[in-house]
C-alpha cells in the first residue's frame, strides 16, 4: 500500500475481531514508531503493549461509558500505550527550549500515527483515544513518575469497514502568501 492511499484509506477501527495479532505483524508496527521524526531525535515516546485480558480489562475502566471507543479496549488482542518521557523533547541543556515547553505530546503523536499507517498497511485496525484517565492508568501499568501516559491505542484485525467522515476542503485551512 502507497503512503498516500494508506493515509486516505486509513480509519479509526472501535470494533475487532477475536484472535491474536501475529508477532511479526506486532512488530513491524512497532518498527515504524521507532524510525518516527523526533525533536532533536530525542525519542521521548515509550511503549507499553498489553496483551493480558486482565490488564486490558482495567484499562478499559479507565475510559468512560460514554466514549464511542470504550469497548474497543476490551474487544481489541493488544492495546498499544503511548507513554512519553518528560523534559527531553522540547529541551536544551535541561531547559525548554520554545515557548510551547515540553514537546511530548507532538513527538508521540508522531510515532503513533506511524504505527496506525502501518498497521492499517498489513491489515489492522487501530482507534486513538485520549479521554480516559492517564493517571489511572499509569498507576495499572506501574510505570515511572517521569513517564506519563498520553494514549491508549487498540490493535487487531477490524470486524467491519468504518465509512469515511466528511473532509474540510483545502481551500478552508490552508493559506498562500506569495
Amino acid at each position: 500500500m502507497e503512503v498516500i492511499d494508506a493515509i486516505k484509506t486509513r480509519r479509526s477501527i472501535r470494533h475487532y475481531k477475536p484472535g491474536a495479532v501475529p508477532e511479526d505483524k506486532l512488530n513491524a508496527v512497532l518498527e515504524t514508531a521507532r524510525w518516527a521524526p523526533s525533536w532533536a531525535n530525542t525519542q521521548c515516546w515509550r511503549i507499553v503493549v498489553v496483551r493480558n485480558s486482565d490488564k486490558r480489562a482495567m484499562l478499559a475502566e479507565t475510559v468512560p461509558d460514554w466514549n464511542p471507543s470504550h469497548l474497543a479496549v476490551n474487544e481489541a488482542p493488544v492495546i498499544i500505550v503511548f507513554c512519553a518521557e518528560l523534559g527531553k523533547s522540547g529541551f536544551y541543556k535541561g531547559k525548554p527550549s520554545t515557548n510551547k515547553g515540553d514537546w511530548h505530546m507532538f513527538d508521540t503523536a508522531l510515532a503513533a500515527h506511524s504505527l496506525t499507517l502501518a498497521a492499517h498497511s498489513l491489515g489492522l485496525g487501530t482507534v486513538h483515544i485520549g479521554i480516559f484517565d492517564a493517571k489511572k492508568a499509569a498507576s495499572i501499568l506501574g510505570l515511572l513518575e517521569n513517564i506519563v501516559v498520553v494514549e491508549l491505542m487498540p490493535l487487531g484485525y477490524p470486524a467491519g469497514e468504518a465509512k469515511a467522515p466528511l473532509r474540510r476542503e483545502i481551500s478552508e485551512f490552508v493559506s498562500f502568501i506569495d
